[in-house]
């Protein structure tokens, strides 16, 4: 299974060369800017993202819509670390090399890559966090599924991986997390809705804790004793007097 792409007629070899072309015209300054983002940047953005929706949520959300968002938005890491585990055996079983030891003339940003090359960790674990944060919030979703395919442009300008490469950690991330999905909110929403009800823990979710309403539907005041409507007994104390 290794020979996925050896023919320089491929298509996907013609791409690889077409995004790596890229990186030879450019700047040595922006291959370095590129180096780091592609390896580490976006993966801290994705993080970035995922904590700046944990925060939005837990400030804004009611209580119920707080725990199912929140477990959703821990799913998205979770989604990320499996999807990696089940590329192991996958990785293992089609033992794809890397580019550059298969094809010449390539620009080559990052040393060092000696594994197998199908699929690519990084895009998959980007668009496992991306899908993930989508099925949590879709507009932090998008912006993260953005940044996943971003993530797969700079394997492939970096001369680390195919396209192919990219687009399997692409499907790869992405089954994980949708297929998964229902099962982990199953597991997570009772654990977030535990912790939620925790004294100490409970910020994790919500920002503030509703205050107990009363059967009449106000709000119960100290130790659950309704507090009374304003003017209500202003009003009635004053006929009193007067009487």
């Amino acid at each position: 299974m290794a020979g996925l792409a050896v023919d320089g007629s491929n298509p996907d070899v013609s791409l690889l060369y077409d995004i790596n072309g890229l990186a030879k015209s450019a700047p040595a300054w922006f291959d370095r800017v590129m180096e780091f983002v592609g390896e580490y940047g976006i993966l801290l953005g994705l993080v970035l993202v995922v904590l700046w929706c944990w925060w939005s949520v837990r400030r804004r959300g009611t209580a119920d819509d707080s725990v199912a968002a929140v477990a959703g938005i821990v799913w998205a890491p979770l989604a990320a670390g499996i999807a990696l585990l089940v590329n192991i055996p996958i990785r293992g079983f089609v033992e794809r090399p890397r580019p550059f030891r298969d094809h010449q003339g390539l620009e080559v940003l990052v040393t060092g890559k000696n594994d197998f090359s199908f699929v690519s960790d990084h895009a998959t674990m980007a668009m496992a966090l991306g899908v993930g944060l989508f099925v949590a919030n879709r507009k932090f979703g998008i912006a993260a599924i953005g940044l996943a395919v971003l993530e797969g442009f700079c394997r492939v300008y970096m001369g680390v991986h195919y396209p192919t490469d990219v687009i399997g950690g692409f499907a790869l991330g992405t089954a994980v997390a949708l297929l998964l999905a229902p099962l982990a909110g199953m597991l997570l929403t009772p654990l977030v809705a535990a912790v939620s009800r925790s004294e100490r823990l409970g910020r994790l979710v919500r920002s503030r804790r509703p205050e107990p309403v009363t059967a009449a539907g106000g709000r119960a005041g100290t130790f659950g004793i309704p507090e009374p409507r304003p003017g209500a007994c202003g009003g009635s104390g004053e006929k009193d007097l007067a009487a």
